[in-house]
């Protein structure tokens, strides 16, 4: 059992939490990538709760919001502990691959995807991790973001 409950769900990027669409935005302009968001497949929010573990389990929420498009992905995640942070990465420049599929899901239960490769604003290839609600919107967001990274590099 994952150490996180999830809630994922489908938003317009105008619905998303003000703060995750504005570092998103801000990000863009930060490195000039353009109109990236124009033609978005799909949207969505996950908010995170910590499961309180133990004497010193403390409450955490964590949110995240993120855009994959034909060529991009883009997401944001901040949290009662953390400032918002965003990343992006052209698709064709990483492989994303649903968490449950990779051997660490055997050790850390959790749902959601790894993203592997080269990050707009990092120059050497890198790791995230996407969580996610293992809903439908969850199970979709994955398969539109895996097979949009898989078609951009054909």
């Amino acid at each position: 059992m994952s150490d996180w409950k999830r809630t994922t769900k489908e938003v317009d990027f105008a619905a998303l939490r003000p703060e995750l669409s504005q570092a998103i935005n801000a990000h863009i302009e930060r490195y000039a990538l353009g109109d990236i968001l124009s033609d978005a497949l799909m949207c969505i929010q996950t908010d995170s709760e910590k499961v309180k573990k133990g004497l010193f389990g403390g409450a955490e929420a964590t949110y995240m919001g993120a855009v994959v498009t034909p060529r991009w992905l883009v997401w944001a995640t901040g949290g009662t502990k953390t400032q918002v942070a965003v990343l992006s990465a052209q698709l064709n420049d990483v492989t994303i691959q649903d968490y449950a599929q990779s051997s660490f899901a055997k050790m850390i239960p959790d749902s959601g995807l790894n993203v592997n490769g080269k990050f707009t604003d990092i120059s050497e290839d890198g790791m995230s991790f996407i969580g996610l609600d293992e809903n439908a919107t969850g199970r979709k967001f994955t398969e539109i973001a895996i097979r949009s990274a898989q078609d951009a590099k054909k």
